[in-house]
C-alpha cells in the first residue's frame, strides 16, 4: 500500500539540494546554500550525505584562487529522486 519514504531524501535541506540540482545537473555551492538558505556548515553536512550516498558528485577546485566547491546529481540521485517523488504520489492518492 503505502511505499517507504527513501530517508535520504526525506531530509527538508537535502530534499531541496537535490530539487535544484534535477533543475540545473550541476551548481555551485554558493548558489545552494543562497537557495536554500542554509548556513554553510549545515548545507556542507547535507551534501556530504547526499555524496555518501551516491546521489550527488562534488568536485572541488580553484576559481581565480578561490576555492570551488560544484554539485553535480548523478544518475543515482536522479533515479532516487523520481521513486520518491513517486512514492510520495500514492501517499497523496491514497484517500481517493
Amino acid at each position: 500500500m503505502f511505499k517507504d519514504l527513501d530517508p535520504i531524501l526525506h531530509s527538508q535541506l537535502r530534499l531541496a539540494v537535490i530539487s535544484l540540482l534535477i533543475s540545473v545537473k550541476e551548481a555551485e555551492f554558493t548558489f545552494l546554500r543562497e537557495k536554500t538558505n542554509a548556513t554553510a556548515g549545515n548545507l556542507s553536512v547535507q551534501i556530504q550525505k547526499l555524496r555518501e550516498a551516491g546521489y550527488i558528485d562534488v568536485i572541488k577546485q580553484f576559481k581565480d584562487n578561490y576555492p570551488q566547491t560544484i554539485c553535480k546529481i548523478t544518475p543515482q540521485g536522479i533515479t532516487a529522486f523520481e521513486e520518491y517523488v513517486k512514492n510520495l504520489q500514492s501517499y497523496l492518492g491514497s484517500g481517493t
